[in-house]
């Protein structure tokens, strides 16, 4: 599909275009962020330690209970791993996750939650909890929820530990092994699991529903705990990276107005799924109001109350074929291509923002230095691997800034990562 000028010029005008992102300026930006968020000061990024660390041994034929709570899904099922390694799931069950579909208390919540790990109960004593939201993990691998993103309605929970919680509604007389963990830092997991020894460190990375990253750290430079038990002298960090206080146009501040919480999740909306298909639409109604598109063709996208990121991808997948988007246009193939290159270059745009977030936690990991020995970064999420161009664009503008710093990364993708993280966080954190 041709980029046409005029769209160009538009997306120039509003500073929108992908090549008006100054990687060194929100690179730098964010290192900054992260190390305030480690220092316990006021920072975008909170910058979460976990109390979990990177172990070599994986307990062979123990079952264990995995919960991921995502940010559409709830998903259970039981994993245990042989004397290679490799995981086994079964009796896998997949339900709305509680919160998505309207607002719910926090009994709704949690007794939801239980009913769908009841069935697993009698099978283990253990219990890997995925818990996708930024949570403060105890020192004992309790979660105490922080706020809700991916439009997770259940306010009542909010400040409650989601693990003994969770617990309280199972009920009986069993003693519990739980360990709370995020989806990123079960992917970092996973990611050591599939790529084995090879790298100097291990990043996870999700960009999906929403997005974030994990990487491990020194625990000394953690100056903001002081916590009363023995920790790991390394731990891994969850970032939050999708709360970074990213901010550059008056559309993007004009589109954070139509969302839940304007001021929570900045980075996030500019790149993750829930939000990207959102965006796309913001920017080309800006466009009509510019008078981008033919009359017709504007009065159709004006029309349109949403666009989800799926909708948004069709008309890149498949220019010709009939979309949300494409029907817009109708015949006017001019106007077809001007919402093609608006799309486009916000898919790029996002994938650039999500290279300033890797690039600067391979950095601060302080790994990647041996291009023989190269950062891992395992990467998940149905946005970042299905929609057109993501995974490539995001991929080039990372490995073009790190060569640039001296550095040298491999991104891996395997599957069922959250799952298999859980379940390696709940066998060896007892």
């Amino acid at each position: 599909m041709p980029f046409t000028a005029d769209a160009e010029a538009f997306l120039v005008h509003h500073h929108l275009h992908v090549d008006q992102i100054d990687m060194e300026h929100w690179v730098a930006t964010f290192l900054a962020e992260m190390e305030r968020g480690l220092a316990g000061e006021p920072s975008s990024l909170a910058m979460l330690p976990t109390y979990i660390t990177l172990k070599n041994e994986i307990p062979v034929g123990k079952e264990v209970m995995v919960l991921d709570a995502g940010g559409t899904n709830f998903r259970c099922c039981l994993v245990s791993f042989n004397d290679r390694g490799e995981p086994s799931i079964r009796s896998y069950q997949k339900h709305p996750m509680p919160g998505s579909r309207g607002e719910v208390s926090e009994e709704t919540f949690f007794s939801l939650m239980a009913s769908y790990a009841e069935p697993l109960a009698d099978e283990t004593d253990t219990i890997g909890f995925c818990f996708s939201y930024a949570t403060e993990i105890t020192p004992q691998r309790d979660g105490r929820l922080l706020y809700f993103s991916k439009e997770i309605r259940a306010p009542e929970v909010i400040g409650k530990l989601v693990g003994s919680s969770l617990v309280e509604y199972l009920g009986g007389s069993k003693k519990w092994h739980i360990c709370v963990l995020n989806d990123t830092v079960a992917t970092l997991l996973a990611g050591r699991a599939y790529a084995g020894e090879k790298h100097d460190a291990y990043i996870g990375f999700i960009l999906g529903t929403g997005t974030n990253t994990s990487y491990l750290e020194d625990s000394s430079r953690i100056t903001k705990i002081t916590p009363d038990t023995p920790i790991p002298d390394r731990q891994i960090i969850n970032v939050e990276s999708g709360g970074f206080d990213f901010l550059e146009t008056d559309a993007e501040a004009s589109f954070y107005g139509t969302t839940k919480e304007p001021e929570q999740y900045r980075f996030e909306k500019n790149v993750a799924g829930a939000y990207l298909g959102p965006l796309v639409l913001h920017v080309v109604k800006r466009a009509c109001a510019d008078g981008l598109f033919h009359p017709d063709t504007a009065r159709h996208l004006e029309s349109l109350d949403n666009l989800s990121t799926r909708e948004m991808d069709d008309l890149l997948h498949t220019p010709d074929a009939p979309s949300v988007l494409s029907n817009a246009a109708g015949d006017r193939l001019d106007d077809r291509d001007r919402l093609y290159c608006i799309a486009d270059r916000i898919v790029e745009r996002s994938a650039k923002l999500s290279a300033v977030n890797l690039s600067a936690t391979v950095l601060k990991s302080g790994a990647g230095t041996d291009p023989d020995m190269p950062a891992c970064i395992h990467a998940d999420g149905t946005t970042f691997l299905k929609t057109h161009f993501l995974r490539t664009y995001t991929q080039q503008y990372l490995e073009a800034y790190l060569k640039r710093c001296g550095r040298y990364c491999e991104m891996i993708h395997g599957e069922n990562a959250p799952i298999v993280g859980a379940a390696i966080a709940g066998l060896q954190n007892r």
